[in-house]
């Protein structure tokens, strides 16, 4: 059992936001250790379900009387300082804690806390050492960023030592976190709303990996240089993984994709052979995240059939190249989170090694600073797709303060020499694509906002 000596004395916690993919896990966890819980958030949910039926009382709205009861009032951090809950509990003196700082106590609950991090990359890969840690019978508490299956949930109240979690570079909140062990994947130009430019991003990594004890772990993407650059700021145990970079701890050689584009490859221990492993997900992007959960579960004595097994069993995270039907039993929809110049090229290169006739992307663009920042680099990643159809830029947290719309990376594709439609509506959307699709295309929605959405209307 954890440490929870800390927290103890917070016995009744209200939670705002209580939904969020984070949060819910928390007051899991929370309940499971007999902290009295309750919550609110704007709107009913499945995981607001499933909440209710571990006995956490939520209000779909505000309960202030909720306040009145509670020791502490955790929040996620899209609640504004204007919310009448906050107001509330400023008002009774009772204090508040942002929902990473908070998260962060938990980090220091658990002897070994295992945090993994990267601009891309990372609910995989948390999912896939998750299942490793599960197969082992490791019985770890996690923390993933999508719904597993494995789950059936986005989190899990295990009772060793063992926390693992998804660890976030935004805003910097990882740094509140307690590492034993850390997976970096890749450092990427991104979140350049909060961070401004790439040399903020690395050094919030730097600054993360100093977090980590003499005693600690980092597993490192060798084919990624300013991954490789991070060791010099630890003393702790550092671990490398790549596939160009054969230079490192673990290297995959021999790598092959079937017609669905699950990779399949050779993996090398310090120039041993460790085991020839399978995937049940597409990509080569995927060989690199599979090699940083082996290298992390090798280090931890997890054995070779029980890492081989998770990952041949492991078919995705939601969201995550999801196969979710036909249009009309002729040709296949796929729906992707991917949002970033560098995971659309990903996609569009996993989606590569399938068969099919002609490619489709109906992409939404995720907050105006980004599309803004990376136009030219999300016009060059979607030209990879055959037919390029852009919706609305998801707002998101922003108000439009950038002077740009979807119109202007439609502009920019077809300055890039490819047509690109921009279809605002939904329905319209759909239309269009159910009139014009072939026999054996692919479709893939693409994007981290309501996009996903538009699957659903293709093949209802």
């Amino acid at each position: 059992m954890p440490n929870i000596d800390d927290i103890k004395k917070y016995k009744n916690i209200h939670m705002i936001g209580i939904g969020g993919v984070s949060m819910s896990g928390i007051a899991a966890i929370l309940k499971n250790w007999g902290f009295s819980i309750t919550g609110s958030d704007c709107a009913k949910s499945d995981t607001i379900n499933k909440l209710n039926q571990l006995g956490i009382n939520v209000t779909i709205g505000h309960n202030l009387e909720f306040i009145s009861n509670a020791d502490i009032v955790v929040y996620s951090a899209a609640i504004k300082d204007d919310d009448p809950e906050i107001l509330e509990a400023k008002r009774l003196n009772i204090p508040t804690i942002e929902r990473a700082d908070f998260l962060g106590k938990l980090t220091r609950c658990y002897k070994d806390t295992i945090c993994i991090s990267g601009t891309h990359g990372k609910t995989t890969t948390t999912s896939m050492v998750s299942l490793c840690f599960l197969e082992a019978l490791k019985d770890p508490s996690i923390q993933v960023g999508a719904f597993l299956k494995q789950l059936n949930g986005n989190y899990k109240v295990g009772n060793s030592e063992h926390f693992i979690i998804e660890a976030c570079e935004y805003v910097e909140s990882f740094l509140k976190f307690t590492p034993k062990a850390e997976v970096i994947l890749n450092i990427d130009n991104d979140h350049l709303d909060y961070f401004k430019n790439f040399d903020n991003i690395k050094n919030a990594f730097i600054k993360y990996v100093k977090l980590l004890p003499n005693d600690g772990m980092l597993i490192t993407n060798g084919d990624d240089n300013n991954c490789l650059d991070l060791k010099s700021y630890t003393n702790a145990k550092v671990i490398t993984y790549g596939i160009t970079n054969k230079h490192t701890n673990f290297f995959a050689v021999n790598i092959v994709f079937d017609n669905d584009g699950f990779g399949e490859f050779d993996v090398y221990h310090n120039d041993d052979f460790f085991d020839r492993i399978k995937l049940s997900v597409p990509g080569m992007h995927n060989v690199l995240n599979a090699l940083a959960c082996i290298a992390l579960c090798c280090e931890y004595g997890i054995d070779n059939i029980s890492i081989k097994n998770a990952l041949l069993k492991f078919t995705g995270a939601h969201r995550r190249f999801e196969f979710k039907g036909k249009i009309n039993n002729k040709c296949s929809v796929y729906d992707d989170y991917g949002h970033h110049p560098t995971e659309i090229v990903a996609t569009a290169k996993s989606l590569m090694n399938k068969k099919y006739n002609k490619s489709w992307v109906i992409f939404q663009p995720h907050t105006y600073s980004r599309t803004k920042n990376l136009l030219e680099d999300f016009a060059k990643a979607l030209l990879n797709f055959d037919n390029i159809i852009i919706v609305d830029i998801y707002a998101a947290r922003e108000k439009n303060v950038y002077g740009i719309n979807s119109q202007d990376l439609v502009n920019k594709i077809i300055s890039l020499g490819k047509s690109a439609k921009y279809i605002p509506d939904f329905s319209e959307c759909v239309n269009f694509v159910k009139e014009n699709v072939s026999e054996n295309d692919i479709v893939m929605t693409l994007g981290a906002g309501t996009i996903t959405q538009v699957s659903s209307m293709l093949i209802d």
